[in-house]
């Protein structure tokens, strides 16, 4: 089975289509490791496997987000490059249980800002924490997307490719005015010390250290959770829904919601009927 001339028209087909960088390269991984299993059992070509030898295939798998996974990058191959688009019609999505991320509270975040020396590590927590934005979003952020007359924040090609703008708030201003100064950054916001762009092992390091030095320890603190703690706590201080929803860039407010369910403060508010029973 040439598997590398498969994932070669695949790579062309996305990229054709414009999807995401993240999007090639996972369903690319995901396409080479499919073949290659199949490849072992003497197929050699992807029409002989049949959908009940891929169902089979997937359901060996543990974890309902990398079934998922796999499972779209495998539709689109046989759509796109293996011209079977009908193949998988009756191979169904698994069922994905929603677990909701422990977010940290406004006194922790604050914890963690006061523990931050250094002022690219506070930038980097600040504009995560200000304005949700996804570590990728906040990697590819150029000097030329931050609009101070408007004061907002262009995001050029978020998830999805798609735009959108979210809010650039006042006090951060003099925070980035202090860290132009003393980086001389370029072209992006933030530059890596050997490469144009930072990484998003090194924000994910500012942040878990960031969390250590403030003595957060009871919680897993990630690069994500920061985002998931920005829109929680909107929506603790009074934020409609539906302009987080535009400020997260989600395509339904259904996905938004899960910040009514994270909020402690909402849920602490709620009156128990046991108020009403003598103890």
């Amino acid at each position: 089975m040439s598997i590398g001339n498969y994932t070669k028209q695949l790579t062309e087909s996305i990229r054709y289509k414009r999807y995401s960088e993240n999007t090639v390269n996972s369903y690319v991984a995901c396409i080479t490791k499919f073949l290659q299993h199949f490849e072992k059992e003497g197929f050699t070509k992807p029409s002989e496997i049949s959908a009940d030898r891929i169902k089979k295939f997937l359901g060996a798998m543990t974890n309902p987000g990398t079934h998922k996974a796999y499972l779209c990058a495998i539709k689109y191959f046989y759509s796109e490059v293996g011209r079977q688009p009908r193949k998988l019609d009756n191979v169904q999505y698994p069922h994905k249980s929603r677990k909701l991320p422990i977010v940290l509270s406004q006194e922790e975040i604050q914890r963690m800002f006061n523990a931050c020396t250094n002022t690219k590590h506070k930038v980097i927590l600040s504009l995560l924490y200000a304005t949700g934005l996804r570590v990728s979003e906040l990697l590819n952020l150029k000097w030329t997307h931050i609009d101070r007359s408007r004061m907002v924040i262009n995001i050029i090609e978020g998830k999805g490719k798609k735009d959108r703008q979210v809010m650039l708030p006042e006090n951060i201003i003099p925070l980035l005015e202090k860290y132009y100064k003393e980086y001389k950054p370029k072209e992006y916001i933030l530059n890596g010390q050997f490469s144009i762009q930072y990484s998003q092992t090194s924000v994910l390091s500012v942040v878990k250290e960031l969390a250590r030095k403030a003595n957060i320890d009871n919680k897993r603190v990630y690069t994500h959770l920061i985002r998931h703690c920005s829109f929680t706590h909107m929506v603790e201080n009074g934020v409609d829904i539906n302009l987080i929803q535009r400020l997260a860039g989600h395509n339904s407010v259904k996905t938004t919601a899960i910040y009514t369910h994270i909020s402690h403060n909402i849920v602490s508010k709620i009156q128990s009927p046991i108020a009403n029973i003598r103890l």
